[in-house]
């Protein structure tokens, strides 16, 4: 098949969770046999060369748009005053990105066309403007929902402490909500990154199909180096920082958790590594903390450090960031909404707690040595060896898009 994939960015190089789900499934596809041409925005933010993923091969074609989604206050106070289109959604709207899609449509049949997550759905409206049935002729479109993006922002504002802001959130999230229950009308198949959200997308109004396809791991790419031995008695976290789920998350371990578990377990250290890491992380200056802001390396900055810690309290999707832990054997400590949307067991693959107390419980545990951690990170490596090689997700998208082609063929 010839797959037209439209991203947000250019997923490349690999070092975030959306990057990565992007960049496997394209990888995998090609690997499996199949042509994928890649439409992506060029944001200033992950701005690359339209060389960046030659190395995929002459089954793989990147085409590039230039766009401004760098956030302005102007343009936000703008859009809340005259548009009813998400800030969010607004930054990444683009008539040139919407002319080339026509171009690449115009120019060589595809099977099937793949919009990955929220902020592209808007492009969608290009197939509800060639209508039917003149438009019969276009290719089946299917979102991949990397979240349900609505229900990121309602938590944000119900956590808001200041007034002002937490309007603001709940406008953002009323409107997204509003966005993504039109635009979901207009695919002929949507495909959840969690099972949590495929319902949540049914709940949202979503038209079947609505299949759960989860994000997958290349394996090859967390192959351990048995030289690199852990710290003793070392926590850490990894992800964007530019998310605010992400920063949410740190500042609450750092306010209700890390001072009690220094005092009570000196020896104690935390290790803190992500890109775009605001200044108030970058410049910490607390005991046994230490910043490393972005690594080159995920995998060996994973296996250089014991235990993962996921205080996540908003978000949505699947954190690629945890079964990238898992396929590194990592004993990982999360939030119950962290590890939403994987298929984990408390206590025999990972370790799941919600208050500051069970936290604490948990490092004392692992502070005198009663954690069974080394065990626990050998069922996660075998729980992702078992569910979540990259492989199986590609045959799953492979699978959905030969339901699409047939429906279409049927109403043609």
């Amino acid at each position: 098949m010839h797959i037209l994939q439209l991203c947000p960015r250019v997923p490349f190089p690999t070092t975030d969770g959306g990057a990565i789900a992007m960049y496997d499934v394209a990888a995998g596809l090609v690997r499996a046999g199949h042509r994928v041409t890649m439409l992506a925005l060029n944001t200033p933010k992950h701005y690359q060369p339209a060389t960046a993923l030659d190395h995929l091969g002459p089954n793989f074609r990147l085409v590039t748009v230039d766009i401004d989604t760098r956030l302005s206050p102007w343009k936000a106070l703008r859009n809340l005053l005259s548009s009813e289109l998400p800030y969010n959604v607004e930054r990444f709207v683009s008539e040139a990105a919407k002319a080339k899609l026509a171009e690449l449509l115009a120019a060589e049949p595809y099977d099937v066309v793949q919009m990955e997550g929220t902020f592209v759905a808007w492009y969608a409206g290009y197939w509800a403007e060639a209508g039917r049935p003149r438009g019969r002729h276009l290719p089946p479109v299917v979102l991949r929902a990397h979240n349900v993006e609505y229900t990121i922002w309602e938590m944000l504002a119900q956590r808001a402490g200041n007034p002002l802001k937490q309007w603001y959130l709940q406008q953002l999230a009323r409107r997204l909500k509003t966005f993504e229950h039109h635009a979901l009308h207009q695919f002929d198949a949507v495909a959840a990154i969690t099972e949590a959200d495929q319902q949540r997308l049914r709940q949202l109004g979503c038209p079947e199909p609505v299949v759960f396809i989860p994000a997958g791991v290349e394996l090859e790419r967390f192959r351990s180096d048995v030289a690199i031995v852990p710290r003793p008695r070392s926590l850490f976290m990894i992800g964007s920082l530019d998310w605010l789920p992400n920063q949410e998350g740190l500042d609450w371990f750092l306010r209700e958790v890390w001072p009690q578990a220094t005092a009570r377990y000196p020896g104690l250290e935390l290790h803190l590594a992500g890109k775009q890491m605001p200044a108030r992380f970058r410049e910490l200056q607390l005991p046994g903390v230490t910043v490393h802001g972005f690594v080159e390396s995920a995998a060996t900055f994973m296996q250089q450090h014991d235990i993962m810690l996921v205080p996540l309290l908003s978000g949505g999707g699947m954190r690629i960031k945890i079964i990238e832990g898992m396929a590194q054997g990592k004993c990982i400590l999360s939030t119950t909404l962290g590890a939403e949307g994987i298929h984990v067991k408390d206590g025999f693959d990972i370790l799941v707690r919600d208050t500051p107390a069970a936290w604490l419980e948990v490092l004392g545990r692992y502070y005198a040595g009663g954690l069974a951690s080394g065990l626990i990170g050998q069922e996660a490596a075998h729980t992702i060896r078992r569910l979540y090689d990259n492989r199986r997700v590609v045959e799953s998208f492979v699978d959905l898009y030969s339901v699409v082609r047939q429906r279409r063929a049927e109403t043609v």
